[in-house]
């Protein structure tokens, strides 16, 4: 049984396959090829794009998708071993995961960290007992990394360059008034260097870098498959010949769990917005942001409006991504997905 937890675990053959998939579906959604197959979502945190485009994502394919909120439609989970659990939590995981096993074919699971113990939070130990419990595959929704933005932003990322290889990507910080979860930050850094890109990092300073657990996969990434890795705190010498521009907020592991010190750090860095002069520094690149953005605080309106900013697409490509994803974890290839009408004839020469 294969999950989906992190990208890292799958081989670039797969990810390859996946976003093949997500292409075509892109072009023919509605197969129902999953027809009396169900999802569980669980979300201990908010959510638009991921929660719509799983539930639209599996109904295209004949599934039924089951959304639970825990603590509000649903019994609050434990997660730890050994807790005598006389407090909020009613269910434990491993029941969850037992039942739910029962009742569905996949389990989705989204738990942001709780921005209190980094050394602690970094071993991802929600997404880790489900998948430990579940006899079905489970898929991170989003924890400390989010392999399914992943998976849209490689899949804008080809639809606007071609082949990936080669290509300058910049990965930058940007303000934000509340620390945010460092989770988009480093999955963008981990597909961008797996598929072999010239990535850089931009950061206010040496204390902003990501984890170095994330930094390392990154510089090993690039040593296997190509492309390279830097880490600046130069605006002007990261936007230089970028292809594409990604921009995230992410907190401060020097003063996790201090919010109020993070954001006194942060206030000097206003000035990081991604905005029309640093564009113009680019290779006439594309722009993207997983969303939600606040606009001019992270981006400004004429970055957002421009025709070379592509977060909506990106946005419209978690729905074929997830979709290729439920596919693939049920057993479902390339080959399963029926071209769209008209289409058969080309693909038969």
């Amino acid at each position: 049984m294969t999950h989906f937890l992190d990208t890292q675990d799958w081989s670039r053959a797969d990810l390859d396959s996946l976003l093949e998939m997500a292409g075509r579906l892109r072009e023919s959604p509605a197969q129902k090829l999953l027809e009396g197959r169900s999802i569980a979502l669980l979300f201990l945190n908010p959510s638009l794009r991921t929660s719509t485009s799983f539930q639209v994502g599996a109904a295209r394919l004949g599934a039924t998708a089951v959304v639970l909120q825990p603590g509000r439609d649903a019994w609050p989970i434990e997660f730890d071993f050994g807790t005598v659990m006389d407090g909020a939590a009613e269910e434990h995981i491993a029941e969850v995961a037992g039942v739910l096993s029962a009742y569905c074919d996949l389990i989705g699971l989204r738990a942001f960290p709780r921005f209190e113990d980094w050394a602690e939070e970094r071993q991802d130990r929600l997404i880790g007992a489900l998948a430990r419990y579940a006899s079905v595959p489970v898929i991170n929704m989003e924890t400390i990394v989010h392999p399914c933005q992943e998976l849209a932003l490689m899949r804008t990322v080809k639809d606007r360059l071609g082949p990936p290889a080669g290509r300058n990507f910049l990965l930058t910080w940007c303000w934000h008034p509340k620390p945010l979860n460092m989770a988009v930050a480093n999955s963008a850094l981990t597909i961008a260097s797996r598929f072999a890109m010239n990535v850089t990092l931009l950061c206010p300073g040496p204390e902003w870098r990501l984890d170095d657990r994330y930094m390392a996969r990154a510089a090993e990434n690039v040593k296997t498959a190509g492309g390279s890795l830097r880490v600046t705190h130069d605006i002007d010498q990261a936007y230089r010949g970028a292809d594409f521009v990604y921009a995230k907020s992410w907190g401060c592991l020097a003063a996790y769990g201090n919010p109020e010190r993070q954001t006194a750090m942060a206030a000097p860095y206003r000035h990081f917005i991604v905005d029309e002069a640093k564009m113009d520094l680019t290779n006439d690149a594309w722009f993207s942001h997983c969303l939600p953005l606040r606009r001019n605080v992270k981006a400004t309106d004429g970055v957002m409006e421009s025709p070379r900013c592509v977060a909506l697409a990106e946005a419209a490509n978690r729905l074929p991504v997830q979709q290729a994803l439920m596919l693939k974890l049920l057993g479902h290839g390339i080959d399963n997905i029926a071209l769209p009408i008209g289409e058969e004839d080309k693909a038969d020469g």
